[in-house]
């Protein structure tokens, strides 16, 4: 199934989500407002969900002459994997970590976070880099941020639910009674986590793959997620706090916790995915690199990474 005919089928579940909350509002009613939202929700995410991302993470554009040597390495990698170059964000966060966003490749953009450039190697940023390219090659951004608006549309729609169930004529109320109003809000936002990290965790293992082929240096990868993993725990994501539904896109888990591999889990265990690339570097003949220090290195003076 293409990526695009994924996205229908996901947008066709999350929307038969929308309406069983409505119905559990406010019966047939609210089941007709909700699709009404839903049907509106999903014409906004197809074409906008990409910028109401980057915009969720206060993420600015980047350009050759702000950050030359990290540009430079992002227009390489792509061309090697066949792309146009992304547009590039900064996002000013310490913690280490990037996403990639876009309904195609021809629109797509990659986000990093400063604490990225300053924390890791040039090589380690390289095997970043070309995991979300590798994400952007195979049309993954699209569903993984059309999700993210929708989970928090969800999210939000469940909590209003406990608002309006609290009130008005009798018709209006939840026809489940109220323990079927409170198990809608915890459930709808669940059942809508559930599908979200089920999509990002099956695409990881493939976009570490493709970061491999891309790179040619599986183990610059495997490098970069332990630095990452370390990082993550260590350094609160304030962005990725505030939109948790936002959390799968990133290229590690950025939320404090979540260590587990199980199915409430955003990404698989690093462990596994580290693990995963030494045995392909193993098929490929691959060598670990000389030693480097981390960054900053793109283009600046120290504490002003990207510029």
């Amino acid at each position: 199934m293409g990526g695009y005919a994924r996205t229908l089928v996901l947008l066709a579940g999350l929307t038969a989500l929308f309406g069983a909350i409505g119905f559990a509002i406010a019966g047939q009613q609210g089941m007709l407002l909700a699709l009404l939202f839903a049907g509106g929700m999903n014409l906004f995410a197809w074409w906008n969900s990409d910028r109401m991302v980057l915009r969720m993470h206060h993420a600015q554009p980047i350009g050759p002459q702000d950050a030359p040597r990290l540009y430079q390495m992002t227009a390489d990698l792509a061309a090697r994997a066949g792309l146009p170059m992304p547009a590039l964000y900064v996002i000013h966060e310490d913690q280490p970590n990037a996403f990639a966003t876009g309904r195609s490749p021809s629109n797509a953009a990659v986000a990093v976070n400063t604490g990225l450039l300053d924390l890791m190697t040039e090589e380690e940023v390289a095997g970043v880099i070309a995991h979300e390219l590798a994400h952007i090659r195979n049309r993954d951004t699209l569903i993984m941020t059309v999700t993210a608006t929708i989970a928090g549309a969800i999210s939000m729609l469940a909590n209003f639910g406990m608002i309006f169930g609290q009130g008005g004529q009798d018709r209006n109320r939840s026809p489940f009674g109220p323990i079927g109003m409170i198990l809608m809000i915890v459930l709808a936002p669940l059942a809508a986590a559930v599908v979200q990290m089920a999509i990002s965790r099956s695409r990881e293992y493939e976009a570490d793959r493709g970061a491999a082929e891309i790179t040619g240096n599986p183990l610059g990868l495997a490098d970069a997620l332990a630095r990452l993993e370390h990082h993550a725990h260590a350094i609160q994501n304030r962005g990725a706090e505030a939109s948790p539904a936002t959390a799968h896109m990133f290229i590690v888990n950025p939320l404090s916790g979540a260590r587990m591999d199980n199915l409430f889990a955003t990404h698989p265990r690093t462990e596994n995915r580290i693990a995963a690339l030494h045995d392909l570097a193993a098929r490929m003949g691959a060598l670990p690199a000389p030693s480097a220090a981390p960054g900053p290195w793109a283009g600046g003076r120290r504490g002003n990474p990207w510029g």
